[in-house]
């Protein structure tokens, strides 16, 4: 059956970016080629590969921000401790929604968790001399490791699809006994596959993590989007699922960029535990004029990378922390809409010969967010975003995840319900083109 796009014009366009592989592609390489496409075809790509929220941004922070900047906020640098009206909310939400106790001194504002994790992998890389790697828990976001090599620091990795509940610890201890490993690294819920870690995973990680003195960055990017939980009620249980309730060693980084589709602004809160705040390493004494791991982490390396965060922006995110803690606003109600897409586009694919790759979160079904993974038999993760392409669908391949599965990672952020029945029409094509053994 005739592809909705002609071959040719994908091949020229992949030939044209100089793409030897497409399994390699990046997001930026394969929305260039969807778009070339889609202007010189006319045909609507379906656009899977985009981590960017679909949603508006808050309204509570938006008022909050132009408050500030018509109070006159804007003439005065930010101190680059945080506003205090912002690390009070942060410390508040963190007891709120995670049932853990940060003091407010420990809750930083970052230019969005990007800034986030590469001052925190500049600190934790210059603790101990003898720790000087990097370990991610993967698949995870690829920008982290692209922060890595711009550093210098060293890294090490692994697919954790082999590796869940009780395979875990042995795993972990494989890298940490080398006496290297300074910082381990992750996201729950997971970009891209969307895996929850629970409880006792994350006792393992914080129990090895406290054994093996290492830092556990626990990325909050999709903050309470497992919504096979209710989430919603502020100081009740069940709560956001955390490491910091296994270990004294850990940077939580709450962004506001997913939960409060509040982007733009680059605003997050990087929350140090309290006695990682305090502690001192020999290394950063003697480097930092004796300044603890908090100070050095705010007064040096994020002083040194922006001299602060957007004024306006913490008042913003200030504002919607202290209405999410007051119960006044139900952010999880907004972000549900993810879940709902998730779960029609994994009919879609799955009715048509796709599996879901990441399937399970141990003994139960993945959770409907804002990723899932798709394969399809006998394909490769390169041949089939390849192959997808021809019917207007662009979606990243897992490998550049640090993923070791065949597949694709699909973003449900900017699907519209009016798509639906277009990608099921194309599905039926590709399906049809594609047959599979059975």
């Amino acid at each position: 059956m005739q592809t909705p796009i002609e071959k040719k014009l994908i091949d020229d366009a992949i030939s044209n970016l100089g793409i030897q592989d497409f399994e390699k592609a990046t997001i930026r390489e394969v929305k260039s080629v969807a778009a070339y496409a889609e202007e010189r075809s006319g045909v609507e790509f379906i656009k899977l590969e985009m981590g960017i929220p679909g949603l508006p941004a808050s309204q509570i922070g938006v008022d909050a921000q132009i408050a500030a900047l018509k109070g006159g906020i804007a003439h005065s640098y930010p101190d680059i401790q945080g506003a205090p009206i912002l690390k009070n909310e942060a410390s508040r939400f963190v007891k709120a929604f995670i049932g853990v106790d940060v003091s407010p001194e420990g809750c930083i504002p970052v230019c969005g968790s990007m800034q986030g994790t590469f001052a925190a992998f500049l600190t934790c890389s210059q603790a101990d001399e003898h720790r000087d790697t990097i370990l991610f828990i993967d698949p995870g976001f690829p920008v982290q490791k692209m922060q890595l090599q711009v550093l210098g620091v060293k890294f090490e990795t692994f697919d954790v699809y082999d590796y869940r509940g009780d395979k875990l610890g042995a795993k972990l201890e494989s890298y940490l006994t080398k006496g290297n490993i300074c910082a381990i690294v992750y996201s729950n819920p997971n970009n891209p596959s969307w895996i929850c870690f629970n409880e006792d995973e994350l006792k393992t990680i914080g129990s090895l993590a406290t054994k093996y003195d290492a830092v556990v960055i626990e990325d909050l990017a999709y903050f309470a989007m497992d919504f096979r939980k209710n989430l919603s009620t502020p100081f009740n249980s069940p709560y956001q699922a955390t490491v910091a309730r296994y270990t004294d060693n850990y940077m939580l980084m709450i962004s506001g960029s997913k939960a409060f589709s509040y982007a733009g602004e680059r605003i997050g809160v990087a929350c140090i535990g309290d006695k990682l705040f305090h502690r001192h390493y020999v290394n950063l004494a003697e480097r930092y004029e004796g300044l603890p791991f908090g100070l050095v982490y705010s007064t040096r390396m994020l002083y040194a990378l922006s001299s602060g965060t957007s004024h306006s922006a913490q008042y913003a995110m200030a504002a919607m922390l202290k209405a999410a803690s007051d119960g006044t606003y139900d952010f999880r109600k907004e972000t549900s809409v993810y879940g709902v897409r998730a779960h029609k586009l994994k009919e879609i694919f799955c009715r048509h010969g796709f599996y879901i790759v990441y399937d399970k979160d141990l003994d139960e079904n993945i959770a409907d967010g804002f990723y899932f993974t798709i394969g399809y038999p006998g394909m490769t993760g390169g041949r089939l975003a390849h192959e997808l392409m021809y019917y207007g669908v662009s979606a990243i391949c897992l490998s550049t995840t640090g993923s070791c599965q065949n597949g694709l990672r699909v973003c449900t952020s900017f699907v519209e319900d009016r798509q639906l029945d277009e990608l099921e029409h194309r599905m039926v094509v590709f399906q049809a083109n594609n047959p599979v053994d059975r």
